[in-house]
């Protein structure tokens, strides 16, 4: 395989089309259309799956990995030779309670490197690990232990969520010594949040409540704490509400405790290494 089929790989799943793709690197679309044919013949097997948009194929996603990380030590090779070579770009997947939470440090880290862009992929912890398979991002803060093909993995802690309402839900749905789970109202951040019915299984309830669909983590807790709905926070975004009663636990014995890990291309990079390092120091210990 060649460089310049490589980057004609990347350049036609980053735009989605052979046209685009084209465009990008300043070739015709027969040009880039030949160097893909070139990489399929040379590795024996099918690496783009044409569509609208075009996507990799299983093993396309292998290349595509392999682009990226080629491209990302480029980029550190030339910002080391050249201190006006264009910024070495860092694409990262991680979940909405983690940016909202404990990343949010990292921001102020990156800031301060030189020669840097930070693209943030937001998505689920349970499926972040896919953005990472599919080359998306060259790391991922995941729920999965199980380390993506040509990637480490390692524990950075875990994050507990409680169930918590208003005091007034509460009051308004209190059955007995506890809540009546079938009927109140209950929040969801999207299809992949299953928080929710954890607990709603450990209290045996197979029907749906009423349920409010809030895809942001702020938002999602602000919703919370207006009375909208109950739902399973970190405990680090409802330890005030907490403590100044404006939130109650719903049970105290329910929790869901979900372990990160940080998945990351295994290879020899910087950047890598010190966006590790960086990660490391301030993942929740849970």
């Amino acid at each position: 395989m060649h460089t310049d089929q490589l980057r004609a790989l990347l350049a036609v799943i980053d735009t989605g089309t052979f046209e685009a793709a084209a465009r990008e690197l300043h070739v015709t679309p027969s040009a880039v259309s030949q160097r893909i044919k070139a990489l399929e013949h040379s590795m024996g097997q099918v690496v783009v799956r044409r569509g609208q948009p075009c996507a990799p194929t299983t093993a396309g996603e292998v290349l595509v990995r392999l682009a990226r990380q080629q491209h990302l030590l480029e980029q550190e090779a030339r910002a080391a030779l050249d201190a006006s070579a264009a910024p070495t770009e860092l694409a990262v997947a991680v979940n909405a309670d983690s940016l909202a939470t404990w990343f949010r440090p990292i921001l102020s880290e990156v800031a301060g490197w030189d020669g840097v862009i930070l693209r943030l992929h937001v998505e689920d912890e349970g499926h972040s690990h896919e953005l990472l398979r599919a080359g998306t991002v060259l790391g991922a803060i995941t729920s999965n232990p199980i380390p993506v093909q040509g990637c480490s993995a390692e524990r950075i802690g875990g994050m507990r969520y409680v169930p918590v309402a208003t005091p007034e839900l509460r009051e308004q749905f209190s059955s007995g010594r506890g809540v009546d789970w079938g009927r109140m109202p209950v929040l969801e951040f999207n299809d992949h949040d299953d928080l929710q019915r954890r607990v709603l299984r450990q209290h045996g309830v197979e029907v749906d409540p009423p349920t409010h669909r809030i895809p942001s983590s702020e938002a999602f807790a602000a919703a919370v704490r207006a009375g909208l709905g109950w739902g399973a926070l970190p405990t680090v975004q409802c330890a005030e509400g907490l403590e100044q009663r404006a939130l109650v636990r719903l049970s105290a014995r329910d929790h869901v405790d979900v372990p990160l890990h940080w998945q990351a291309w295994r290879l020899r990079s910087p950047l890598v290494d010190r966006l590790t390092e960086a990660i490391r120091h301030h993942a929740p210990t849970r």
